[in-house]
């Protein structure tokens, strides 16, 4: 793990520069540029609002829904971009992965970095709709970089394993935007945890994002109860997750240059 740790290291301003392609490469050419990290999850919000909470009437313990709601719609988002973006990353970088060699999961690590840039853009906005909600942030702030840390490597986890399926299987592609559309819903993004009786509310813990969405709703927001054990048993299975999908990656790799 050392000599694995390390090599990655080396090659960091490698991964660096995979980063700031991704992102030049994203806003080229495009009118909004930077402004669609934050027209994706408002206009979520947006819509969540009128559904959840004009309709369904959701309950949020007291904090204003579109606060609610953009808490974890920006989160997800990093999320989802990771996942999808990383995904079809060994197949978008052939002509590399074939001329080469350098560490895979740079690739990974690249587009992590790339979709934190657009988390660290709608975080702005979020600032803004505190102080318009006027909702404050207590000490549990602190708290924000241990479950960014844990999203992060959640995120590369999956990535891992989906990306090296994705090499081989195609339909992993194909597959992936529905998957993360039923995973948002099976995830507490619109709605509180809250609403299930125990023991399955700890069991949600299972779905790694669901420690990491009430996690930064009560590190943000102040909600009444810190998710503990939610977050513990999401902890658990990140852990798994990472190590499953490093192996399986590192299993495929090198059949890699030879399939893409």
């Amino acid at each position: 793990m050392r000599e694995y740790l390390r090599e990655l290291w080396q090659h960091r301003e490698l991964t660096l520069s995979f980063a700031r392609r991704d992102i030049k490469a994203r806003y080229r050419q495009t009118a909004f540029g930077a402004a669609w990290a934050v027209l994706q999850p408002f206009s979520l919000m947006i819509v969540f609002t009128l559904v959840f909470s004009r309709f369904a009437k959701i309950s949020t313990d007291g904090i204003p829904y579109p606060v609610f709601a953009y808490t974890s719609l920006i989160f997800w988002i990093f999320f989802s971009n990771s996942v999808s973006h990383g995904t079809v990353a060994m197949v978008a970088n052939a002509s590399l992965v074939r001329k080469i060699y350098f560490p895979r999961e740079a690739l990974l690590i690249a587009v992590i970095l790339s979709a934190a840039l657009d988390l660290c853009i709608a975080t702005a906005i979020f600032s803004g709709m505190l102080v318009y909600f006027r909702v404050g942030v207590s000490v549990t702030i602190l708290w924000i970089p241990v479950l960014l840390l844990l999203q992060t490597i959640f995120a590369l986890g999956i990535s891992c394993l989906t990306s090296a399926l994705h090499v081989n299987y195609r339909d992993v592609g194909h597959g992936l935007p529905l998957l993360l559309q039923l995973w948002l819903f099976a995830t507490p993004v619109a709605y509180p945890s809250s609403l299930l009786p125990e023991p399955w509310r700890s069991l949600y813990g299972l779905n790694p994002m669901a420690g990491v969405v009430e996690g930064f709703r009560w590190a943000l927001l102040g909600t009444p109860h810190a998710p503990a054990v939610l977050i513990a048993v999401s902890s658990a299975a990140v852990l798994a997750l990472l190590l499953g999908g490093l192996w399986y990656f590192t299993r495929l790799e090198r059949s890699f240059a030879d399939i893409v």
